[in-house]
């Protein structure tokens, strides 16, 4: 493993910091009072895994509705911009449906982090595949190092019960040494470069953080994380929450072409997680991810993605204020003129309070999702990285035909910034003590599990300073990047 080896008391020592030991101290003695998340498994935060139809939600959301476009010259242009993306999805689409699998952009690691070239049609897809990343006879490492773990904890929680698959695990060695791998981290930092901000904004991309989650090892023929299209990082809250609508407001003003998906610095202070949902994200990602332990391809539980990251994004802001006038199977339902702006409806489609952004055929029609709007992406290897914006719609295939398992360690690409810190801060004490990562279905998680990892297993400086045992070095970057730096070490107790 790069970066984790079983330590000495000399190494233990080294690894902790006086100022390390204090802040951990503090975090172990507020161990009794810290908030978890209702106990559960990846099915509590997805509607259509956990069988529910979500109620209606209150006229507040008809009033908000109003709230935003309040005067009949904002509803007219509101619908002009309307009838206009429906256009431009109609020309997108097509082409998505016609290249397929193919569409997806690859870009090889040592190529990622030294050339430009890779950035323009990942900006406009939203998604992109780095091939080699991490040696694949590591990774295949690991993946046993994990299955050894697995089997010396059998009470591990995990999707379906009973035929665990998606597994309630944040803490293994491997899992750590993933998060941590130089190859990683260097990986994370690139493509966060394809964000910007205002330089006086407090974020940093350059200093990619931890966020800890599951791990999958789907099996052949399994169909049951039938997972379909969805948005992570709230879905109410995308509307609701000031802050994070500000990240679209372009798209309020009916100006959709002008959405700048890659401002990042609107979505510092943004709130994701108003309902404190099981699962729903409480950082800012950057980027959604996962690092591939297996090759697979296409009808063996590929990731399925919509490869169009403004346009896609536009319409699922737009969709709750029109309506359709005709049945979807009237020849004319797709057209512009067929659908009306509609005010007094409370509905948000597919928007749940306190669960993930889902989308399906009948509530986001115009991406024609089960019509080729959603394609499968290329094979993987292991140490292969797939990366996919934090507003990108996503999938798993419903089916796994395939003869091995699609196994994959989901890893994110996290800026930092001070909100992000203080995640760090709740997630470090979690880690310390074994529990479910915060954001995550709560319970005993790891803790009294043979083999958890320990902070005396992190050596590396950079992948420490990503989990917060690690002061960050001050004095460089941006002036917003300086002042950042300066109040995390400060949140962080160094």
């Amino acid at each position: 493993m790069a970066s984790i080896r079983t330590s000495s008391s000399s190494l233990r020592r080294a690894v902790l910091s006086k100022a390390s030991r204090r802040s951990m101290m503090q975090m172990a003695n507020q161990a009794s009072a810290r908030k978890q998340k209702t106990e559960g498994d990846i099915s509590s935060v997805f509607v259509s895994l956990a069988g529910e139809a979500p109620p209606p939600l209150p006229k507040r959301f008809s009033d908000l509705k109003k709230t935003l476009v309040p005067t009949t010259h904002d509803q007219e242009r509101l619908a002009h911009s309307w009838r206009s993306l429906l256009d431009a999805l109609k020309v997108e689409v097509a082409e998505i449906q016609e290249k397929s699998t193919t569409i997806v952009p690859e870009v090889s690691f040592n190529d990622m982090v030294s050339t430009e070239e890779w950035k323009k049609e990942v900006r406009k897809r939203g998604v992109v595949i780095v091939r080699n990343a991490i040696d694949d006879a590591e990774v295949l490492g690991w993946k046993e190092q994990l299955r050894d773990y697995i089997k010396a904890n059998p009470q591990v929680k995990g999707f379906p019960a009973d035929n665990k698959q998606v597994f309630e695990l944040y803490w293994s060695l491997p899992q750590l040494a993933a998060r941590g791998h130089p190859n990683a981290l260097a990986t994370q930092r690139a493509i966060l470069q394809l964000f910007h901000a205002d330089p006086s904004a407090e974020i940093s991309f350059n200093h990619p953080v931890t966020y800890a989650d599951r791990l999958r090892m789907r099996l052949p023929g399994d169909s049951k994380f039938a997972l379909g299209p969805h948005i992570d990082g709230g879905s109410l809250e995308r509307w609701e929450d000031p802050v994070y609508r500000n990240c679209y407001r372009e798209v309020l003003q009916g100006r959709w072409q002008d959405l700048d998906m890659w401002d990042c610095g609107r979505r510092v202070n943004a709130t994701t997680d108003l309902y404190d949902g099981p699962g729903q994200c409480g950082v800012l990602r950057g980027f959604q991810g996962w690092t591939s332990l297996s090759t697979t391809g296409p009808n063996e539980g590929a990731l399925r993605v919509f490869p169009l990251i403004k346009e896609a994004t536009a319409y699922l802001i737009l969709r709750p204020f029109f309506q359709p006038t005709l049945n979807p199977s009237h020849p004319d339902f797709f057209a512009p003129d067929s659908w009306k702006l509609n005010l007094e409806s409370t509905d948000f489609p597919n928007s749940p309070m306190g669960r993930a952004q889902e989308l399906s055929t009948a509530s986001h029609p115009h991406l024609r999702l089960d019509e080729g709007g959603m394609v499968s992406i290329k094979s993987v290897n292991p140490g292969d990285m797939v990366f996919w914006h934090c507003d990108g719609i996503h999938a798993v295939e419903k089916l796994h035909a395939g003869t091995g398992d699609s196994s994959v360690f989901y890893i994110p690409s996290v800026p930092l910034t001070k909100k992000n810190a203080e995640y760090l801060v709740r997630q470090r004490e979690t880690f310390l003590h074994g529990y479910p990562a915060p954001d995550f279905p709560g319970g005993d998680g790891e803790n009294g599990f043979k083999g958890v990892a320990t902070a005396e297993h992190i050596r590396d400086d950079t992948a420490r300073r990503a989990m917060g045992l690690m002061p960050f070095v001050t004095g460089q970057g941006t002036v917003g990047e300086q002042k950042l730096l300066k109040e995390v070490n400060r949140i962080l107790g160094f």
